[in-house]
């Protein structure tokens, strides 16, 4: 449980970089990955693992969850593959099949979270 809250910090950090429109997005890494990508992967991982963590073992929620976060961590592997290049550069077929699953791992990681949260909204309803 105590991990949740930096997780979602880490998460916040990444979307706000992203989200700011500054230049970071742009700035290559060592290998030419993009700093967006990595800033867009973490904050997949950690929005999906801050989920995984609120949820009680062997719940329908964690094994939302673990699918959704083994979902995030694969997102910036598979789509440099399917681009075949670290910028994710695609175009025609390859990139709708790419933006299809890229919104389906995001929209998978904020339900996880979104349904973490409400259980655990719940348990606290409950025990007042």
């Amino acid at each position: 449980m105590r991990l949740a809250l930096p997780l979602l910090v880490l998460a916040g950090l990444s979307i706000g970089a992203l989200a700011s429109g500054s230049g970071l997005a742009e700035y290559l890494l060592p290998g030419g990955l993009p700093l967006g990508n990595l800033l867009m992967a973490t904050a997949l991982g950690a929005l999906s693992g801050a989920a995984w963590v609120l949820t009680p073992p062997g719940s329908a929620r964690r094994r939302f969850a673990s699918v959704s976060l083994a979902a995030s961590l694969v997102w910036l592997p598979a789509s440099a593959l399917l681009a075949g290049n670290l910028a994710l550069n695609l175009s025609g077929a390859r990139g709708t099949v790419w933006l299809v699953g890229s919104v389906v791992v995001i929209v998978a990681a904020l339900a996880s979270l979104g349904w973490a949260l409400a259980g655990c909204a719940a348990g606290q309803f409950r025990r007042r």
